[in-house]
């Protein structure tokens, strides 16, 4: 999310490299701040969605990993019928209760790879900043049988990047995060770059191997702006930050909101959401 670090800290759930395996639990742990700070996607988003495959009443949907809900409401408003395919249980919970008006929703509080759900009968399968965690020839071969013929699927995420328009703030946050993040995980400080159009293509063309045609990819682009404190509540919310020692973890989170209070006071990032269509023939 910083200068340096961008490709090992900055996606919604991991982005530029591999995922640290083994942390998927980490989410659930801070289920109601994650719902809280995390965003949700753009309205074009859903109006491109809604262009590719038709949603309505009669309409089967499963979301791959709902956690706080962040995509989840404009596909409800559909009226289609959305089951939610969720690992942790908090974050079924905070779904259900979030979404109770709805009886067109429910939640399977259990693994993507997992789950037991039947073949040719879901209209759309999409997955928001989440099926990353799934390994890919499960995830994209079950998706395919699951689906209708001529039903969707729609990956899309949040990329964030750190404040462009700060670099002596951000060049303060990287010794940070070389003192105490990669200290703590024995990394190197390496050179990130924002989310690229490179990257979008080569993650759509991921589903061709697996039978999908029709694929299809977008780029959508928004800026946020927190204040110290609230930046490291949203830090709070990554798996990986979650995992360092807590004695070390609060006190890189302090130092954190220290510098940015001494510089302005607040952070800006600079998010890019991808969006990648794919359609089972």
């Amino acid at each position: 999310m910083f200068m340096r670090l961008t490709v090992l800290i900055r996606n919604e759930r991991k982005v530029a490299m591999p995922v640290i395996k083994g942390l998927e639990w980490a989410f659930d742990t801070v289920a109601s701040t994650y719902e809280k700070f995390r965003p949700g996607y753009p309205d074009d988003l859903y109006k491109m969605l809604f262009e590719y495959i038709a949603i309505d009443e009669s309409s089967y949907v499963v979301e791959v990993g709902i956690g706080g809900g962040q995509a989840a409401l404009p596909i409800l408003k559909t009226g289609c019928s959305l089951t939610a395919v969720e690992y942790g249980e908090n974050f079924s919970r905070l779904c259900e209760k979030k979404f109770e008006e709805y009886d067109n929703f429910s939640v399977i509080t259990e693994r993507f790879e997992n789950v037991s759900l039947p073949d040719s009968q879901y209209d759309l399968v999409y997955s928001a900043s989440a099926f990353h965690w799934v390994p890919e020839d499960i995830g994209y071969s079950k998706v395919y049988t699951m689906l209708k013929p001529g039903g969707a699927f729609a990956r899309f995420a949040n990329h964030p990047y750190r404040d462009k328009d700060n670099p002596v703030l951000s060049a303060e946050i990287d010794k940070l995060y070389s003192k105490y993040y990669c200290a703590f995980y024995g990394k190197e400080v390496k050179a990130g770059m924002e989310y690229s159009e490179e990257q979008a293509v080569y993650r759509a063309q991921i589903a061709e191997k697996y039978g999908f045609v029709d694929i299809r990819h977008r780029m959508f682009y928004r800026t946020r702006t927190f204040s110290a404190k609230e930046y490291v509540e949203l830090l709070g919310t990554y798996s990986d930050h979650i995992a360092i020692e807590e004695k070390i973890r609060t006190e890189f989170f302090a130092k954190i909101e220290e510098t940015i209070d001494h510089y302005g006071g607040t952070f800006t990032i600079y998010d890019t959401i991808d969006l990648q269509l794919a359609r089972k023939p």
